[in-house]
């Protein structure tokens, strides 16, 4: 029997290796997105060492036409998947909006929102001919409030929830539903460039992740669960 499989964007480290190994515990196989870095191959032992398959497809996720070229890869190796994890982020943190470079400015955005779009319309034709699936979005806090300094990305997750909350709508009565986790600060290397104390762990983030992936009702499409730590 065919398992379930997962894939995780962003898998290398933080959020993302931690929702890896909280799906493999739960007796997925993952589909590994991320960079050509050891920590992504540490990343694939660990799942494996929870018993579960791991197969990675390295990829920066801005380049469109590389992304969806590893959605390919894995769909080959995996088969249609139950979870999508949007996790993949970045950040440029300090600069005012008119000190913001147009490329820095872009590169925030394909990352944290082009990105998510990319991958879940190259993998929604397989998942709706399946009728089951979900895509978890991992958002932010930063999606509903103000981030000065940081417009860029602020920008981008308030637009990855409005993503997540217009693709649930399309959604209805299909059978996969759309859910975004907004968490507040969490101990990651992203987190250590700001002034920010950590609030949570990444493995806090990934056990609500897991459990909307896996176990809450489908009354919950279209949610946006916030993490304040």
């Amino acid at each position: 029997m065919t398992r379930p499989s997962a894939i995780v964007t962003g898998a290398s480290r933080g959020i993302g290796r931690a929702t890896a190994l909280e799906l493999a515990a739960r007796g997925l196989d993952l589909g590994l997105l991320g960079r050509r870095t050891p920590a992504l191959d540490e990343t694939a032992e660990l799942v494996r060492e929870r018993g579960a398959r791991a197969e990675i497809a390295r990829c920066d996720v801005a380049d469109a036409s590389a992304l969806e070229g590893a959605v390919v890869a894995l769909l080959a190796r995996l088969g249609t998947p139950s979870v999508v994890v949007n996790n993949a982020g970045t950040i440029d943190r300090g600069p005012k909006v008119h000190e913001t470079a147009l490329e820095s400015w872009d590169y925030v955005l394909a990352v944290n929102l082009r990105a998510p779009f990319v991958l879940t319309r190259a993998l929604l034709p397989a998942m709706l001919a399946a009728g089951r699936g979900r895509f978890i979005h991992v958002a932010s806090v930063s999606s509903t409030i103000a981030s000065p300094e940081a417009a860029s990305y602020a920008a981008s997750k308030w637009g990855l929830l409005g993503f997540s909350k217009s693709l649930a709508e399309e959604l209805r009565g299909t059978g996969l539903l759309s859910i975004a986790v907004l968490p507040g600060s969490v101990d990651t290397d992203m987190l250590k460039q700001s002034s920010f104390a950590p609030a949570m762990t990444p493995t806090e983030v990934a056990s609500l992740i897991g459990y909307y992936a896996l176990e809450a009702p489908p009354a919950c499409n279209g949610a946006a669960v916030e993490m304040f730590g």
